[in-house]
């Protein structure tokens, strides 16, 4: 039987920090006002290629915008988006995660939430957003790894033998 070593916590992805994911990140944050007409946010997530903004009032997140939110509340409701603000189409409980968190926590609330972005505090300010498609490459990242290791140590072990 062969020893294995045991894991730090940061090495095991569920306990991966929030810190450490977003680091890989841009620093980028894109965020709009509530008085904004919706065509102006939905300009800035096509030109940044995003799928949500996070509406900031007086340096506060007082909600978040998606494209889905455009599509349900806007186009399909006949609205005007030169004519609705942010704020009528916005969604003003937001659920956000504190910088702390880790990989778990994040896939834990965006289930329990049914939502795909989490906006990222720290002491309370917007520090970033994190989405599903960032733990997904985290996932992918983390789990070549690990069949990297697992590939060295077959080649080890039948190397050794041999």
């Amino acid at each position: 039987m062969m020893d294995h070593p045991l894991r730090r916590p940061e090495e095991i992805l569920s306990y991966r920090s929030l810190r450490q994911i977003l680091a890989a990140k841009p620093k980028a944050l894109w965020i709009v006002g509530p008085r904004e007409s919706t065509l102006s946010a939905m300009h800035l997530m096509a030109e940044k290629n995003i799928g949500l903004v996070v509406v900031v009032e007086n340096r506060a997140i007082v909600g978040v915008l998606s494209e889905r939110d455009c599509v349900r509340r806007l186009v399909l409701a006949g609205k005007s988006p030169e004519a609705t603000p942010v704020s009528a189409l916005m969604v003003r409980d937001v659920v956000k995660v504190d910088i702390a968190g880790t990989f778990a926590d994040c896939l834990k609330l965006m289930h329990e939430h049914r939502i795909r972005h989490l906006p990222v505090v720290e002491n309370g300010t917007l520090i970033g957003v994190i989405s599903i498609r960032d733990l997904l490459s985290e996932a992918v990242a983390h789990h070549e790894k690990v069949i990297g290791e697992l590939e060295r140590e077959r080649l080890t072990m039948l190397t050794s033998t041999a």
